[in-house]
This record gives C-alpha cells, sequence and structure tokens, in this order.
C-alpha cells in the first residue's frame, strides 16, 4: 500500500447505532420540553477551544477569498450575498448559519425548504463554481467563533427538514449529541442529502463520529477534506460496509 494512503476508518451500522454508548446520549423533543443543549464535557470545552484558535487563524487567509466571493456573486445575481438560515445545533437548539448565497435569490418562495439536488435549476453558474469548490461554508468559521459550530462535526439541517426526518429516521435526533461542523466524517465520504435513504446512509457515519470521536479522528477528518477539495479523495476513500446511493 503506497505510503500516503491513511488507514482505513471501518464504519459499521450495526456499532453505530448501538443504543448504549456513552457518548450519544438519548435526546427528546417535544412541545411540553423545548430543546436544550446539555452541559459542555471537559472535552468538548477543549475542543470549542481549539475550534475558536483555528477558526480565527484560517479566518486570516479567508477573508480576501470570502470578499473576492460576496463581490463576485453581486455582480451576476440579484439579492444579497451572505444569506442567513436557520440550523438545528446541539442539544436541537436553532441558531443562524451563515453562507455565501449560490442560489437565485428567493428561490424557495413557492417550494419552501428542499434539498439540492445535481443539476438542480436554482443554483446560479457563479454559484456552481462556489459550491464546487467549498468557498459558499467559508463565512460559518463566524458560527465557529460565536461557538454555535465546530470545525468539524454532522453538517447541521434546517428545523423543517428536521421536523420530517425525526419521524421518518429512527435516531436522527442523536447526531445532535455534538455540535455540528462545516465538516464532518459523513461529508468526506458521502454526496449531500437528496433524499431519506441518503439521511439514514450518512446517520451511519454521523453517529460513528459520536461514538468513536477522538484527536485522531478529527485530524484524519480535516485532513481529508483538504483531500477532497483537491479532487484526491481516493487517497483516504475505502468502499464502506454499508450499502450507499
Amino acid at each position: 500500500m503506497p505510503a500516503n494512503r491513511l488507514s482505513p476508518v471501518r464504519v459499521s451500522q450495526r456499532s453505530a447505532l448501538r443504543t448504549s454508548a456513552p457518548h450519544a446520549p438519548r435526546l427528546r423533543f417535544g412541545p411540553s420540553a423545548p430543546p436544550t443543549a446539555p452541559p459542555l464535557s471537559a472535552g468538548e470545552r477543549a475542543k470549542a477551544a481549539a475550534d475558536f484558535v483555528l477558526a480565527a487563524l484560517m479566518l486570516v487567509p479567508a477573508l480576501p477569498v470570502l470578499a473576492a466571493c460576496v463581490a463576485l456573486v453581486r455582480l451576476t445575481s440579484r439579492g444579497p450575498a451572505i444569506y442567513t438560515q436557520s440550523r438545528v445545533g446541539r442539544g436541537g437548539t436553532v441558531f443562524t448559519l451563515y453562507k455565501v448565497r449560490t442560489m437565485y435569490h428567493d428561490c424557495e418562495r413557492l417550494t419552501g425548504p428542499t434539498w439540492c439536488k445535481p443539476g438542480d435549476a436554482r443554483v446560479t453558474p457563479v454559484g456552481r463554481v462556489l459550491r464546487k469548490l467549498h468557498l459558499d461554508e467559508l463565512p460559518q468559521l463566524f458560527n465557529v467563533l460565536k461557538g454555535e459550530m465546530s470545525l468539524v462535526g454532522p453538517r447541521p439541517e434546517r428545523p423543517e427538514i428536521v421536523a420530517r426526518l425525526r419521524e421518518q429516521v429512527v435516531g436522527y435526533d442523536r447526531r445532535h449529541a455534538v455540535k455540528p461542523g462545516i465538516t464532518g466524517f459523513a461529508q468526506v465520504h458521502l454526496p449531500p442529502d437528496s433524499c431519506v435513504r441518503s439521511v439514514r446512509n450518512k446517520l451511519v457515519y454521523d453517529l460513528f463520529y459520536v461514538r468513536s470521536r477522538s484527536v485522531r479522528m478529527e485530524l484524519f477528518i480535516l485532513l481529508a477534506t483538504g483531500l477532497k477539495m483537491f479532487g484526491l479523495k481516493r487517497l483516504y476513500h475505502r468502499a464502506p460496509r454499508v450499502p450507499t446511493e
């Protein structure tokens, strides 16, 4: 095996969905019990401090790139360059997420919140490039600085979609046991969500991360994210044990 390949991380659906996992407490939500985030553990506080420092350092080279993206979006399509969305975070709490706009302004006015699919007509020509390079995610470094997100964790979803997934995907809320991330274990292995089946596939990876997260795993995900951005996914990717789309 070539020396520059990363060691594979094997995912087992059975172990990832195990209900007795100490790091993935069951989270219950309902009208009589509004979602609240449990106190951070010592390890989570240390990770939050590291996230803050790394995000601040990353913002230094990222700000000129972000300014260029903002100018490009404003010059090529109507509407704000930076837009906000409500997302579900740790413990089920809702926060405001920042992104560079890659779709036409107010494109969900008639359809409501829906997943973006390959060839989606709502995405602008400039937006397709920004999405491919993942530059639209740069403003989320500010979410990390605010303590709402981590650099690594399950990707946050919109409350309207989460409400449906809670009914259709068993154990979906268990991914909210940790802070959501700009990148994650599921994101470096699988494509974006497009249907309920794809969510179930990703949930296996998300829960594996929740149960098995460590400094080594965080570094692997960050390195894999960089390799994926440069089209070098083959250096770390292995065929999963669990069938995916």
